[in-house]
């Protein structure tokens, strides 16, 4: 398998200069990476850098608390599309979950796969550290339910990243319906190959060209 079509290659440090995404974008084409994956205000110099190249450009929306209205997310997500983005990677409203209010957290999805609709793949981030194996499945139900095309485990800002029992339980929970991303954690190419084994089809990392260095 080419784990390297898997990989989002990612750079979203606050403190991220202009320089280093342009090296994300160089390293994603000499790699062959799914995509880059940069904050909102980055899109559109992506954008100019990947443009005629197969490397998705992703971005975050509600990142990456989720705590902002539905409303700010689908603006977020029509913003991003129009710089250029063609993925987003979209925080849940946590506490929402937490609180059981499974309407809001669906609303929450369905507004920015509502704004991304037919321009850009939608990934929903539930943040797995801070739930319960319920909460996860639930979280997963009603991403399948409105119509997301992945779950993500992870902003990467939180507790930990990624597991492999946090995964294959996404897995098992969402079927063949939608893709599972993996994001943190991941740091070399027994992690990748591990958390692929669990079920993952894309795989979030900033590591990606240490580890693909070093597997060579």
């Amino acid at each position: 398998m080419d784990y390297a079509k898997l990989i989002d290659h990612t750079l979203l440090n606050p403190e991220t200069e202009k320089a280093d995404i342009i090296q994300l974008c160089k390293e994603a084409r000499q790699f062959g990476f799914a995509s880059v994956v940069v904050n909102p205000v980055w899109v559109s110099l992506v954008a100019e850098h990947l443009q005629k190249t197969n490397v998705n450009i992703c971005t975050v929306i509600g990142f990456p608390l989720g705590a902002n209205t539905p409303e700010t997310k689908a603006f977020e997500t029509k913003n991003a599309i129009g710089n250029g983005a063609t993925e987003v990677d979209m925080v849940i409203n946590i506490g929402a979950l937490k609180d059981k209010n499974n309407a809001l957290v669906e609303h929450g999805i369905r507004t920015v796969v509502d704004a991304a609709k037919g321009k850009a793949l939608v990934k929903v981030i539930i943040e797995a550290c801070l739930l319960t194996d319920e909460e996860i499945i639930r979280a997963c139900a009603i991403s399948v339910k409105s119509g997301a095309d992945y779950v993500k485990t992870s902003t990467g800002f939180s507790l930990h990243g990624a597991t492999v029992e946090d995964v294959s339980l996404m897995r098992k929970a969402v079927g063949q319906a939608i893709g599972v991303k993996a994001s943190g954690g991941v740091r070399n190419i027994d992690d990748i190959k591990a958390i692929v084994e669990a079920g993952a089809t894309r795989i979030g990392t900033s590591s990606a060209v240490k580890i693909f260095s070093d597997s060579k």
